[in-house]
C-alpha cells in the first residue's frame, strides 16, 4: 500500500512509524466490502478476527431464548467490532454482527494482533488503551442501564451518538436501549 492509502496510518493516526513498519502493519489487515444486510458473524462460529470500521455502520447483537433481539454495540468510522468474549477466550460466538449501512471494514486476526504487539510495543500500548476505554464504556453503559429510566438513556444515546441515531432504524435504537419500539416512540413524542 502507498503511504497515503495506508490503513496503518488511519488506525494508528497518533503513532509514528517507519515506512517498513507501516508496510508490515498494512500486511496484517484484510479489506472487506459489506452491503447493507450482510451478516459478518453468527452464533456458534469461532471468532479469530476483530474488525476496524473504515466506513458504514455495523451492529452486534444477540438473540435470547425467547427470540428477543438485544443490540450490544454499534460501530461506525474509526470503531472496532467483534464478539470480544469469543475473540479473547477462544469460545464460540454468541453474537451476530450485521451491516446496517454499506461498509468498508478491515479484518484483523488475533494472531496478527499478537505479532504486532510483540514486535511493536507502541501498538500493544494502543490496543491496551483501546481495551481500557472499551471496558470502561461497557461498564458505564451497564450502570446507566440499571439505574436510569429509558428516557434518560435515550437522551444520552442521541447526544453521545448523533451520527448513529440519525442513520439507523428505531428498532435498532430501541434494542440497544433495552426498550420496545413503542416505548421509544412515546419517548420521542414526549421530547418533541
Amino acid at each position: 500500500m502507498e503511504k497515503e492509502h495506508s490503513i496503518a496510518l488511519e488506525i494508528f493516526k497518533d503513532i509514528s512509524f517507519s515506512k517498513k513498519e507501516i508496510a508490515f502493519i498494512d500486511s496484517k489487515f484484510s479489506k472487506i466490502h459489506l452491503k447493507k444486510g450482510d451478516i459478518l458473524l453468527i452464533p456458534g462460529a469461532y471468532v479469530k478476527n476483530q474488525y476496524y470500521v473504515f466506513s458504514g455502520c455495523l451492529r452486534s447483537y444477540f438473540i435470547n431464548a425467547q427470540g428477543k433481539d438485544h443490540t450490544t454495540q454499534f460501530a461506525v468510522n474509526d470503531w472496532w467490532i467483534s464478539d470480544y468474549t469469543a475473540f479473547f477466550s477462544g469460545e464460540k460466538s454468541v453474537m451476530n454482527i450485521e451491516c446496517l449501512q454499506d461498509a468498508v471494514i478491515y479484518q484483523f486476526s488475533r494472531e496478527n494482533m499478537n505479532q504486532l504487539c510483540e514486535k511493536m510495543p507502541k501498538v500493544e500500548i494502543f490496543f491496551r488503551k483501546k481495551m481500557e476505554r472499551a471496558f470502561a464504556g461497557f461498564q458505564k453503559r451497564i450502570l446507566e442501564y440499571l439505574s436510569q429510566p429509558a428516557k434518560e438513556r435515550y437522551l444520552k444515546f442521541i447526544s453521545t451518538y448523533p451520527v448513529i441515531s440519525k442513520s439507523i432504524r428505531n428498532y435498532h435504537i430501541a434494542s440497544y436501549l433495552g426498550i420496545t419500539t413503542e416505548s421509544l416512540s412515546r419517548i420521542r413524542k414526549s421530547i418533541h
